[in-house]
Order: C-alpha cells, then sequence, then structure tokens
C-alpha cells in the first residue's frame, strides 16, 4: 500500500515503557462495549471495571478514557443500571453520539486520532483499515484477555485483515488524491446508525409528571439522611469520612449514614493519577464539604486543609464578661451625743 507516513500518527518507540522514561504519559481509549463482551454473549459492566482496573494497575501512568455505545446500559444486567448511571454520571464512562456510524467504532478511533492514542480493544476494526492507516503501528492497539487464575493479561498486537479491510484500503486509495479529506466507503453493517434508545435500560425509574422539572439522574442518598446531613452542614463543613470505594476518577466515602463523593479533580493540583495512590479502604479521612446537590441528593467533598480544620476546630472565645462594681457601703450613721447629765443640787450646811 503506498500511502505517505504523513497521514501516520505513530507513537513514540522508545520500548514499551517509553512514557516512563522522560516522555509524556500514553493515552489509551478503552473499546469499552468490546472490553464488556469479552467471551461473552452480553455485556458485563463487572467484567469491563476488573479489566479497566487491572490495566491502571500494570500500566499506572497511563490516562485513561473508556468509551460504551449508547444501547450499553440497554444490554448490561439490570443489577448493573444503578451503576452505570452513576459511572457516566462521574464522566467514568463516555457515551457517543446517538445515529455515530460504525455503532461507536467511528467515535472510538476519532477521538484516538485526535490526540494520537492507543486503543485498548480485541476489534480490529476492519471497515476503517483505509481511513486510519495507524491502526497498524506498533503499540497503537492493545488485546486484553482473562486468563484462568492469572487474570487480565493485556498484550500489543496487529489488526487482523480481511475482505473488509481490503475493500476498506481499495476504496481509499482510488479516492486517495484528496488526502486531506479521503473518500472512505465502509460496510453497509457500518453505515447504519445506533439505534436511539426508545425505552429507559431496565430496572430504571423515569420521573413523575410533577417531578418532570427536577433534574435528571439518580439519587445517591436516601430522603431523611440526606436533610439531616444538609441540616448541620453546610458549604464549607468540615466532616470525617470513611473511604468505601473507588471510582476511576475519585472515591466514595461513607459519612454516617450519607454517601460523599471525592473527584480526584478536587483532591489536589495537579490531581493524583488513581485514588488508589493516596486513599486507602476503610481510611478515616478530613473532608470539607464543596458542593451539595439537592436534585440528586449528592455531596461534592475535597480534603480539608490544615487551615480550615484549625478555623472550624477553635472556636471563638468569648468576651469574658464585666465585673460590676461592688456597690458603695453607706456610711455609718453618726452616733448620737450623750445628753449631759444635770448636775445634782448642793446639800444644805
Amino acid at each position: 500500500m503506498n500511502r505517505s507516513q504523513s497521514d501516520r500518527r505513530a507513537i513514540p518507540s522508545a520500548g514499551p515503557h517509553w512514557w516512563l522514561t522522560g516522555g509524556v504519559p500514553r493515552h489509551v481509549i478503552v473499546d469499552g462495549s468490546n472490553i464488556a463482551t469479552e467471551g461473552r454473549s452480553k455485556p458485563s459492566l463487572k467484567q469491563l471495571n476488573e479489566a479497566v482496573m487491572a490495566f491502571m494497575a500494570d500500566h499506572p501512568k497511563d490516562v485513561i478514557t473508556v468509551i460504551v455505545d449508547a444501547t450499553f446500559g440497554h444490554r448490561i444486567d439490570a443489577k448493573e443500571t444503578k451503576a452505570f448511571d452513576k459511572a457516566v454520571e462521574h464522566n467514568e464512562l463516555v457515551t457517543p453520539p446517538a445515529g455515530t456510524v460504525g455503532r461507536g467504532d467511528g467515535f472510538v478511533l476519532s477521538i484516538a486520532q485526535k490526540v494520537g492514542a492507543s486503543i485498548l480493544s480485541n476489534d480490529s476494526y476492519q471497515e476503517f483499515h483505509g481511513q486510519y492507516a495507524w491502526l497498524f503501528d506498533e503499540g497503537r492497539l492493545i488485546g486484553g484477555k482473562p486468563v484462568p487464575n492469572v487474570g487480565w493479561v493485556f498484550v500489543n498486537r496487529t489488526p487482523v485483515r480481511g475482505d473488509k479491510s481490503r475493500r476498506s484500503i481499495r476504496d481509499a486509495e482510488k479516492g486517495g488524491k484528496k488526502e486531506s479529506a479521503p473518500k472512505v466507503k465502509v460496510s453497509a453493517e457500518a453505515m447504519k446508525p445506533m439505534p436511539v434508545p426508545k425505552s429507559p435500560p431496565p430496572g430504571a425509574t423515569l420521573p413523575s409528571k410533577k417531578a418532570a422539572a427536577a433534574p435528571v439522574g439518580k439519587t445517591v442518598n436516601d430522603v431523611l439522611p440526606f436533610l439531616q446531613f444538609v441540616e448541620k452542614h453546610g458549604v464549607g463543613s468540615i466532616v470525617t469520612g470513611v473511604v468505601d470505594s473507588y471510582s476511576s476518577h475519585g472515591a466514595y466515602v461513607l459519612i454516617g449514614d450519607v454517601r460523599g463523593y471525592v473527584p480526584l479533580r478536587l483532591y489536589s493540583s495537579p490531581p493524583p493519577r488513581s485514588a488508589r495512590e493516596v486513599m486507602k479502604l476503610g481510611d478515616n479521612i478530613t473532608l470539607e464539604v464543596v458542593e451539595i446537590i439537592p436534585g440528586r441528593r449528592s455531596i461534592d467533598l475535597k480534603p480539608a486543609s490544615a487551615t480550615s480544620v484549625a478555623e472550624k476546630a477553635a472556636p471563638a472565645k468569648k468576651a469574658a464578661p464585666v465585673k460590676k462594681a461592688a456597690p458603695e457601703k453607706k456610711a455609718a450613721p453618726a452616733k448620737k451625743a450623750a445628753p449631759v447629765k444635770k448636775a445634782a443640787p448642793a446639800k444644805k450646811a
């Protein structure tokens, strides 16, 4: 294939760990729908989470973005719907716009091309070989499989060529004179738009007509514990929470009967790579309330600074009450002068 090297966006090739030797962190786009369906007929959010966590453990310096197609929430088990909604709400999962060509594959590839990222997927994207020649560059495509008694194993791979691949490349070469905007013909299946969901995912509930004006989204806490918390703790309050679980962009903490969220973007500047680096499950951490969202009954927090803790812990000293002056003692009344005794009359001789 006679294609210029200018249309390939290869990543640096200084070994498998080039990003640890002075280079910038590698960006990896996870094809979530593909990884979640590996070895099964329906996608599993649990399997996707295990794969992403395992990859982050193997490659702690990588920047991870997880993308799933628009029908993902309808195809997973109903028990995982609540966790899926929370992940989308906190931008831990990204879904493409409805109608994206290629049922989401084109969205994954366009993002990877824009940022020069690698892709974690077992798909070969044959319909797009003529448009994205960099897929064949070393390190741009990573495969992953769960191995019994071992866990997830990740290896660099090369896309598999086939009839669709050859047709895509041939069609691209025919229209390759206009390098700036190549005319690419993809398969009829890939050209079909992603179906727009006509009903909510299994287990989801629609808001009542009276609550139509309320913000859309799952609530995080029950009404009574949330109201009791808000009554005692406003924005800026200092609280103590117990680290309960991790997410790819932060950690959840328990504050009594309510659940709060500590996003990495609020943890520090620059933010840490993952919550595991700075928080351990079961740890008690001092936090400051940053935002309270009544519509979702959610609470966002950040680590409290030493200054904030000191200000909240030291109550203002009350001024000592001014002692009243002792009333002046009344002067003792002057004693009356003793009456002068009359002289006794002289006795006659």
